[in-house]
């Protein structure tokens, strides 16, 4: 794989790193194991190096932190941060997910990301993890791409706020297999629906419902 080429990784246990992009449609056409569990680890791997970073390098209070952490790793950071990486040219897709354009899909370029940074953490260490969050997702983060991980709902309320609406979100549509759902979202001001918004989690539904109705807001 060139992934360690380009890490200058040596990998212990290559069986790993083919599980950490192995999708459940290849998974389930050939009987072995998808990345969803490497996944989940790498997903608390990165929540405890993120947090150090933000602790060390950041003055602000457990509230604010909170919310720059989940900014950093929402699906539409992960997305850019496995983009960068090229991890996506390494998946492992059934046939039917392959054809539909699972190569480039969003959730799992985010997924194979926390797989990924699973599978090093289990191979490799703490540290060699570390260091590789040092070198790929500080460098995203200090260079100002905010516009990635922009929180439009807390600038929603804001903006709600100061003529005192009531502000909801309601999940009004969910489709598709359990490893590649899509939700659908909506924003509702005053029983007034003012935005919508499609992914594959419910909080970037949500996100993106918020950044439409933004949008419409500023226009109007």
């Amino acid at each position: 794989m060139r992934i360690f080429e380009k890490l200058k990784i040596k990998p212990n246990n290559i069986e790993l790193y083919q599980t950490a992009f192995t999708h459940t449609s290849y998974a389930n056409e050939h009987g072995v194991e998808s990345y969803e569990r490497l996944e989940f680890l790498g997903d608390a791997v990165l929540q405890l190096l993120m947090s150090d970073y933000l602790f060390n390098t950041r003055h602000i209070d457990e509230g604010e932190m909170t919310k720059l952490r989940s900014h950093y790793v929402c699906e539409t950071a992960l997305y850019e941060y496995s983009k960068i990486l090229g991890l996506g040219e390494h998946l492992r897709l059934g046939k039917g997910e392959l054809e539909s354009g699972g190569m480039k899909r969003k959730a799992t370029n985010s997924d194979i990301f926390e797989s990924f940074l699973g599978a090093l953490y289990l191979d490799q260490g703490i540290e060699v993890a570390r260091k590789f969050f040092k070198e790929i997702v500080i460098p995203i983060i200090e260079s100002h791409a905010i516009d990635y991980f922009k929180d439009y709902k807390s600038s929603l309320q804001e903006y709600v706020q100061t003529d005192k609406k009531s502000l909801k979100y309601k999940i009004i549509n969910e489709e598709g297999p359990a490893h590649n759902k899509t939700f659908t979202a909506e924003v509702i001001i005053d029983n007034i629906v003012y935005g919508e918004g499609i992914a594959h989690s419910k909080k970037q539904a949500e996100q993106l419902a918020a950044k439409n109705a933004l949008e419409k807001a500023q226009k109007g």
